[in-house]
């Protein structure tokens, strides 16, 4: 255990509770919110709540591995942010390729049959 007064004792297991809840309401916004934008953004969040939790615990407990988990932790939230960023770009060109598509009328398709022919 964290070798230290009674006030330290009081201070960590204040902000440990006050992190928890901060977690709690970046859920809630994960689960409510309107876009899939907020949504990463409500994920990030949690995961930086989560690292800053398991670094308190960390300082706590006087466990050294806990900051580990917190460094891994961070770099799988990191990976996690970043690929459902490229998810968005990915379909938000996709979105903007089927609305041009749309809007110009009799425009023809044009098929580039080259390819299939060569293999025949």
């Amino acid at each position: 255990m964290f070798q230290g007064t009674s006030y330290s004792h009081i201070f960590f297991i204040i902000c440990m509770i006050a992190l928890s809840v901060i977690i709690f309401l970046c859920l809630i916004r994960a689960i409510l919110g309107p876009r899939f934008t907020d949504r990463i953004v409500a994920a990030n969040m949690i995961s930086t709540k989560v690292i800053a939790f398991i670094c308190m615990l960390s300082v706590f407990l006087r466990e050294d591995f806990l900051i580990d988990v917190g460094v891994i932790y961070a770099m799988l939230g990191f990976v996690g942010v970043v690929v459902l960023s490229k998810i968005i770009q990915v379909r938000e060109k996709a979105e903007k390729l089927r609305r041009e598509r749309e809007m110009t009328p009799g425009s023809v398709e044009i098929i580039d049959k080259s390819d299939e022919e060569a293999k025949d």
